[in-house]
């Protein structure tokens, strides 16, 4: 287990040998790339303490800003300041790139996770009580700088667990993210039956908080970037990123210019557009969440059947081809059934680029993600200038062919290696048949 001592390989075991051990691939004296004894405990122990990483970010973001309302009345903001106070949480998370791959690199991604962590439990006390609007947005920014660290660290740490273990794990640690944010608006809902106070709303998710982190601390890895003997160790100057990287950036931009935009845009389609009634028109999103936690808690399964790369590629594919045909066909239901396409495809996209960018290391996997969360912030709004010079169609136009992009860029991502449960296609094992017992 993390920071446990373990006893030393057997003597005249080859270093390299690899051996099958209940299903999973294990190194010499039964220890996964991280040092942890490979067992399916330990396992299904570094991931649920991984997952409660992904729940606590996405409890953490969905407490505060579903309390903007309270905190609009508070500071008396208008609306153009209330948007800049998203925008600087946002432009935090994207400016945060330099700072993320530096501190990933000095103190690893479990160090950088619970650090992180903390910092965010510490955001969510500053925002209850400041008392004037600059030093709101100094709040804001510093928990987009945090969750920039969180993200990076978090989505390493499901890389490392996947790489050790050789089993798929990242759609379902994505999907508890998604749990979290639900949460978040269901102790919202019942603290504000009991109380208007944001303070005592924020001081009891802080301690749910911290509760998750204190479950996650003892299973988390320590080693998530082991380095071969023969391999030069890995520059602690920033270099230009590689073709590769930048390809992989599009793919995480694109896929989360398309979830934003689908959350942001989708119930305003419905009833400007399709002209469905008030009751339905909030069916759009809720269509896109459910089908999108569905298929991230499914889609590892398919990961380790079909592969990352056939995954992805199918996925986008029949996003970008379900919301072209909503959008030709209107009507209500036509265009709900595009929308669950969209959410049943875009599932898999951000898991499994996740993976992939960090298979290249730190400063890779910092600068997709920098990527993936300025397609975030900025998706919504360029849909938002189609929107208004053209019309909401070609804007939700634009937002098939942007996951239509990510369906061209998975020609050119080299995914990882993985066994098929089939025995076959383009995912093979890393492994040389001769390497096993």
């Amino acid at each position: 287990m993390a920071g446990q001592r373990l006893p030393p390989p057997p003597r005249g075991a080859p270093a390299g040998r690899l051996r099958q051990r209940r299903g999973v691939h294990v190194g010499a004296g039964g220890r996964a790339a991280g040092g942890e004894l490979m067992t399916g405990s330990s396992f299904a122990r570094a991931k649920w303490s991984i997952a409660a990483l992904f729940c606590f970010l996405g409890f953490q973001y969905g407490t505060w800003v579903s309390r903007i309302p309270a905190l609009k009345t508070r500071l008396d903001l208008g609306a153009g300041e209330v948007g800049l106070l998203l925008m600087a949480c946002g432009a935090g998370a994207a400016a945060s790139f330099p700072l993320v791959a530096a501190l990933t690199r000095r103190l690893g991604s479990r160090l950088l996770s619970l650090a992180s962590a903390l910092c965010l439990v510490v955001v969510l006390a500053a925002l209850s009580a400041v008392p004037n609007y600059p030093l709101a947005l100094l709040a804001v920014c510093a928990d987009g700088v945090a969750v920039g660290c969180l993200n990076v660290a978090m989505n390493a740490q499901g890389a490392a667990l996947e790489k050790a273990y050789d089993r798929t794990a990242m759609s379902q640690l994505h999907a508890t993210f998604s749990a979290g944010l639900l949460a978040a608006a269901l102790l919202t809902s019942g603290v504000t039956t009991l109380t208007a106070s944001v303070p005592t709303h924020f001081a009891l998710a802080g301690a749910l908080l911290l509760l998750l982190l204190a479950a996650a601390r003892p299973g988390l890895l320590t080693r998530t970037e082991p380095v071969a003997s023969n391999e030069p160790k890995q520059s602690c100057r920033w270099t230009l990123p590689s073709a590769t990287t930048l390809l992989m950036g599009c793919a995480m931009a694109f896929g989360t210019i398309t979830e934003g935009a689908m959350n942001d845009w989708s119930t305003l389609y419905l009833k400007d557009v399709v002209r469905a009634s008030a009751a339905v028109a909030p069916l759009g999103i809720a269509v896109v969440s459910v089908m999108m936690l569905l298929a991230r808690v499914c889609a590892d399964r398919w990961r380790t059947r079909w592969g990352d790369g056939r995954v992805v590629r199918a996925g986008s594919a029949v996003a970008a081809a379900g919301l072209a045909l909503a959008l030709l066909a209107g009507g209500v239901v036509p265009t709900l059934l595009g929308f669950a396409c969209v959410g049943l495809g875009a599932a898999a996209v951000t898991p499994c680029v996740y993976v992939a960018a960090a298979g290249h290391g730190s400063d890779p996997l910092a600068l997709v993600a920098a990527m993936g969360t300025t397609g975030l912030l900025a998706g919504p709004a360029l849909i938002g200038f189609v929107a208004g010079t053209a019309s909401l169609t070609l804007g939700m136009a634009a937002v098939a062919a942007s996951v239509l992009t990510v369906t061209l860029t998975t020609f050119w991502i080299p995914w990882r290696a993985r066994e098929s449960t089939a025995g076959q296609g383009e995912d093979r094992p890393s492994v040389p048949a001769g390497e096993h017992a």
